[in-house]
């Protein structure tokens, strides 16, 4: 399709905190939307939004979903703890299904495949990531560029931080501090309160995404996407309980606490494994991306806070009265 603008947009993992924010701004744009959810359930999606459900590593589902995509928004991922052996087939079964429809992919990525010692990380910073973790995301965006080259699908890659925002409840800035937070509970941070941190805002990076998706110098390539500027993890949950309307008060997972808790809780395990994100500077750089499509207007930080809180508060309330 010669532009992807005009055509359907498909947003797979439309109920996660990115899916459901790329849904969004495309419907804020005007666009023709499909979100694809493994339930179909619509829940708060907006109801002029066609709803699917599909079992993404199904081939057969996954195509389905995807027929007639201009643009495939593919933000569906596996239960964290259960990566390796499923992200794969995930992205087999997604890119197939995407370049028979003729669309452009655009892969919702991370920065783990840096590594420690990387920041500030941008496009061309070498990806020493040695963990599991790391290594399968260098594999993941190795093979669908791959792809690209061989002309199987047209792929974009974006590279975000660890987001918050609205709905960005499957996040280490979610639950436990927004969501802490707004039960009146003491806000968490991981790993160190003191060493800087580049962390995205869901709306922003749903607007970045939808850019890339749409605009033809985005293909064959990756980029980072615009982040808030880097912060400390103390400066950031006092700027959330001054918002809040509580004093400033931090508690913080150690390394030393997260090994405990791994003896216990699978998911604890494989956050250990990159707990060196949070220990050190983990810094995004992303002038390509204002270089390639001109100055980006991100949300102001206290804002974007603030929206934040408002947020939680009213999940707070709405999972209590469901309760």
């Amino acid at each position: 399709m010669d532009n992807r603008a005009d055509g359907l947009a498909v947003v797979l993992g439309a109920g996660g905190g990115t899916g459901r924010a790329v849904v969004d701004e495309l419907m804020k744009v005007g666009r023709s939307v499909r979100a694809v959810t493994r339930t179909g359930a619509r829940g708060s999606l907006p109801a002029d939004v066609e709803v699917v459900a599909a079992d993404l590593f199904d081939p057969a589902q996954a195509s389905r979903a995807i027929d007639g995509a201009a643009v495939v928004y593919h933000a569906a991922q596996p239960p964290y703890n259960a990566w390796h052996g499923n992200f794969e087939r995930l992205n087999e079964s997604v890119a197939l299904a995407a370049g028979a429809a003729g669309a452009r992919l655009v892969f919702a990525d991370n920065l783990y495949m840096y590594g420690p010692g990387g920041s500030p990380m941008t496009e061309t910073t070498p990806q020493h990531a040695a963990d599991r973790k790391g290594a399968l995301r260098i594999a993941l965006a190795a093979d669908l560029l791959a792809r690209h080259e061989r002309g199987e699908v047209e792929v974009a890659i974006g590279r975000s931080s660890d987001y918050f925002g609205p709905g960005g409840t499957n996040s280490g800035l979610g639950e436990r501090l927004f969501g802490a937070l707004a039960h009146g509970k003491t806000a968490n941070w991981t790993g160190s309160a003191d060493a800087l941190h580049s962390a995205s805002y869901l709306p922003d990076l749903a607007r970045t995404l939808v850019i890339i998706g749409e605009r033809d110098e985005a293909a064959g390539r990756v980029w980072h996407l615009p982040v808030m500027d880097p912060i400390t993890g103390r400066a950031f949950v006092e700027a959330a309980c001054r918002a809040a309307g509580v004093a400033p008060r931090v508690s913080v997972t150690t390394p030393a606490m997260l090994a405990m808790a791994g003896l216990f809780m699978p998911l604890a395990r494989e956050v250990r494994v990159v707990m060196y994100q949070w220990t050190e500077p983990w810094i995004s750089e992303w002038s390509a991306f204002e270089a390639a499509f001109g100055p980006f207007a991100r949300t102001p930080f206290d804002e974007a806070i603030a929206a934040t809180v408002a947020w939680w508060r009213q999940h707070a309330v709405q999972t209590a009265k469901a309760a």
